[in-house]
């Protein structure tokens, strides 16, 4: 029913900046961002409801934003300031619920994922 598709990661340089794209196809109501680093757990990273309320990971707050424009069915993260730790695979995620925090079982739908790597 919903399709997400991820683009835009890379290779940077501690501190340098990146913008990540998601692109949706068919009916949803809450998206968000999560990141898998080798080794680690899933962890939520930000996510937009539909009344537009933002949650953040206290690791990126003041660092990454999310957004979405839903008249090109996408959205975004913008990061900033980024650390090392910030490496990993990066995954759009959608839900079925009008308001949901950032817990994996939340979502329904996944991207394949795009890699972001920070090099110090």
């Amino acid at each position: 029913q919903v399709q997400l598709v991820e683009s835009g990661g890379g290779s940077v340089q501690a501190g340098g900046s990146l913008r990540l794209s998601c692109g949706v196809s068919g009916n949803s109501y809450c998206l968000a961002w999560f990141r898998q680093a080798p080794g680690k757990e899933r962890e939520g990273v930000a996510n937009i409801n539909t009344n537009g309320r933002t949650n953040y990971a206290d690791s990126v707050k003041g660092r990454f934003f999310i957004s979405q424009d839903n008249a090109k069915n996408t959205l975004y993260l913008q990061m900033n300031s980024l650390k090392p730790e910030d490496t990993a695979m990066y995954y759009c995620a959608a839900s079925r619920w009008w308001w949901v925090g950032l817990r994996e079982a939340e979502y329904n739908y996944w991207g394949q994922g795009t890699q972001v790597t920070v090099s110090s």
